[in-house]
């Protein structure tokens, strides 16, 4: 079984989808701690919910979690840095996103709708840069209107927000949208520069670490 720990219900729905379409039968279990996103944007930042976030970690483990995948920008590097202690991977789920954008150039961009995600998603396309070698000039972009539609509960006004925000983007060899809530906006793009979201990738590493056999 994978775990999967959000900080919106909202995810849930997208990943099962994605699970059908791509890992047909892997179990996930869904925990979401709706409130870890707002504290942690409120109370300094990630670390004052670490032991919230250790907590369902461990909680998903104590289920019979073989791997869990943090869904959520803000908190991923906490829910990570749980991983020694968790006697499971712990995987964030915006990682292989990040590593794809900078193979394919060094100037990156990152879109957020929240300011929350963006000093945490940078930290991680400069940690993956460093693994690979490769040079980066990283630069941020905060969608902050497009939050907006998305706690008011219209999706599709936020995935275009955020879809006309990317087509503005100029002199970039690779777009990062932060927030795993902002991947349908990647179908609704019309730039040529390519345009990299979490989900998907994010969960076919987390569904390959929760294989049976597969060490932590």
């Amino acid at each position: 079984m994978l775990a999967l720990v959000h900080t919106s219900a909202v995810h849930v729905p997208v990943f099962d989808a994605l699970r059908d379409e791509d890992h047909p039968g892997l179990q996930l279990r869904h925990f979401v701690g709706a409130e870890l996103l707002e504290r942690a944007r409120g109370e300094g930042g990630p670390e004052a919910v670490a032991a919230e976030v250790r907590g369902l970690v461990e909680r998903a483990v104590g289920e019979g979690a073989r791997a869990v995948l943090c869904t959520c920008s803000t908190i991923g590097a906490v829910a990570e840095a749980t991983a020694a202690g968790a006697g499971v991977p712990v995987l964030r789920v915006d990682r292989p996103m990040a590593a794809a954008a900078v193979a394919a150039g060094p100037r990156l961009v990152v879109l957020g709708t929240v300011t929350s995600t963006l000093g945490p998603t940078v930290a991680l396309v400069e940690e993956e840069a460093r693994r690979a070698g490769a040079p980066v000039r990283v630069r941020t972009l905060l969608v902050e209107e497009a939050w907006e539609h998305f706690a008011a509960g219209d999706a599709d006004a936020y995935a275009r927000a955020v879809a006309d925000a990317v087509d503005d983007v100029r002199d970039a060899d690779s777009i990062v949208l932060a927030q795993a809530s902002m991947a349908p906006a990647q179908r609704l793009t019309r730039t040529s520069v390519p345009v990299f979201a979490s989900p998907r990738p994010g969960l076919a590493a987390a569904a390959a670490a929760a294989r049976p056999g597969r060490g932590v």
